[in-house]
């Protein structure tokens, strides 16, 4: 991270804020006024049922009660990871705001419901993208995909149906972090862990 002395004023809700879920809303909006795209992408490692951890981007599509929701294809490494330990973490990273999130709890499975609403209000190209992926599997080549696609675009002229390992997640977090950059890297760092149902927060050292 940054150590640079432009570093952005601190921001005084880090010491008085009880509600990490409400702050991490905040900063996202703020974000969202800043990042060239994508200020909703964030870092998302699983982990095998035996240690072996492995990371990606992903978009999170909804912050509420329920946690940071996300979408894919249960067939997926990620899938496949989430179905045998359920303990993620994720992390944001907003480059032009001097910040970063992180993250961790467990993740569980949307309803259908979510997984059907969100599906159909991507566009069609991308319902198609969706429908026709293999997710993680081995692709011969590029025209294999492109050929496919156009093949399923043909024979579905209609209502794409939402492929049935195409699901929503939810990360409930255990733990919330802020990171936010300072001077000669005096940087502020706030952590919450959930304790009986509430939030208790620590300052900590960067």
């Amino acid at each position: 991270m940054s150590n640079k002395a432009e570093a952005r004023p601190f921001d005084p809700d880090l010491d008085v804020a009880g509600d990490p879920i409400a702050l991490l809303l905040r900063w996202l909006g703020e974000a969202e006024m800043t990042e060239p795209s994508d200020a909703n992408a964030m870092a998302l490692a699983t982990c095998t049922s035996d240690g072996h951890p492995s990371v990606r981007m992903v978009l999170m599509k909804g912050l509420d009660e329920r946690g940071l929701a996300f979408y894919t294809n249960s067939a997926s490494q990620k899938g496949r990871e989430l179905a045998e330990n359920s303990h993620a973490s994720a992390c944001f990273h907003w480059k032009s705001q001097r910040r970063q999130v992180r993250a961790a709890g467990l993740v569980k499975l949307l309803p259908e419901e979510d997984a059907e609403r969100y599906f159909h209000s991507r566009t069609r190209g991308s319902q198609i993208g969706a429908a026709i992926s293999l997710q993680s599997r081995p692709l011969a080549s590029r025209e294999e995909m492109v050929g496919a696609a156009e093949r399923f675009a043909q024979e579905h002229p209609g209502e794409i149906p939402r492929p049935t390992a195409w699901r929503g997640y939810a990360l409930e977090p255990e733990t919330i972090e802020f990171w936010q950059d300072g001077a000669d890297r005096l940087h502020d760092r706030m952590a919450y862990w959930r304790v009986d149902g509430g939030w208790t927060r620590q300052r900590l050292y960067p």
